[in-house]
């Protein structure tokens, strides 16, 4: 159940209090190398302007991140931080997809101290509301939604073996001949938290003395902040799944966040092709992350001629346009 919390925030926050918190607090993203997440990046740098917040967009960058896409960042208002990677201890370990090592460099972002509360968001997720009132949620908290165990990517875990998901924990039980109860899980690909140096070189360190799993990152962060995780609404972080795992505890006119993570959902890649990705509600959220993308208005700097140029083409990649709703 989520926190009463969020319907405690108010908004009566007088105007030199606002510019107070606009320096302080920020939302921020993770790219690395030269494909075409850029474009996502830039997707949520325009939905997030749209949303009418008052908080920048920081983009955390590897080395390896070409300097065509940080000037594109920079013309589209991002402040542009690049961070050095962070690797776990080598094993064996088989990850859920082979590119996940490299997102523990996400752990970066909490050395980003200038910052007393921020709001982490993947690249491949778009903002349709407005959600700057989550920054006034209490702090010492990591505060983000509980993901779902009922897709095969899952499959090596005992939820989902069992059939138990914490999306709906009453349908199957745990078994107690398992052991406890596993804590609540989020999904890591929004959170809110706040950078601290300590923190950051506990992170780092423990990092470097936990045995990597499939879900890299993800899988860390669970366990490290599992005595501070408070579950917030899946409306800030609608991860596509659940349309069609758990299409009870969805009420798609209220999300506020979009998180196109299933295969074959990227905006920017969308055939339609793949499971799933046929249905109605998926083809009209791909078509509004379009929309967004396609509106020259939400351009932070829309009458630079270059910048025009460099979001019709990135680096010469393909762009397969927005589906049909119908």
């Amino acid at each position: 159940m989520a926190p009463n919390m969020l319907t405690s925030v108010t908004a009566n926050s007088t105007m030199g209090e606002q510019q107070r918190k606009a320096s302080s607090r920020a939302f921020v993203t993770f790219l690395a190398g030269n494909g075409d997440y850029i474009k996502g990046v830039v997707g949520l740098a325009k939905g997030l302007r749209k949303t009418k917040t008052i908080y920048p967009l920081v983009v955390a960058v590897l080395p390896d991140v070409p300097q065509e896409h940080r000037n594109i960042l920079k013309f589209q208002g991002c402040i542009v931080k690049e961070i050095e990677p962070v690797y776990p201890p080598e094993n064996q370990t088989q990850f859920a997809m082979a590119y996940y090592v490299i997102n523990y460099s996400k752990l970066r972002i909490w050395e980003f101290v200038e910052y007393n509360k921020m709001i982490y968001l993947d690249g491949d997720i778009q903002v349709f509301a407005n959600i700057d009132h989550l920054f006034d949620l209490p702090d010492n908290y990591f505060y983000a939604v509980m993901d779902c165990f009922c897709e095969k990517s899952w499959s090596k875990t005992s939820q989902y073996k069992i059939g138990h998901c914490q999306q709906c924990p009453d349908r199957v039980q745990w078994k107690s001949e398992l052991g406890p109860k596993p804590p609540l899980y989020f999904n890591a690909g929004m959170f809110v938290y706040e950078p601290n140096l300590s923190t950051y070189y506990d992170l780092l360190k423990t990092c470097q003395q936990t045995e990597p799993t499939s879900f890299a990152e993800q899988d860390f962060l669970n366990m490290y902040f599992k005595e501070k995780y408070k579950p917030i609404p899946n409306v800030y972080n609608l991860v596509l799944a659940m349309l069609w795992r758990h299409p009870e505890n969805v009420e798609l006119e209220k999300v506020k966040v979009v998180h196109y993570c299933a295969a074959g959902s990227k905006p920017w890649r969308y055939t339609g092709k793949e499971e799933n990705m046929e249905r109605k509600d998926i083809k009209m959220l791909v078509k509004k992350w379009w929309e967004i993308y396609e509106d020259e208005k939400l351009d932070y700097n829309n009458g630079v001629d270059c910048f025009k140029s460099a979001l019709v083409e990135i680096r010469g990649l393909k762009f397969i346009r927005a589906p049909s709703a119908a």
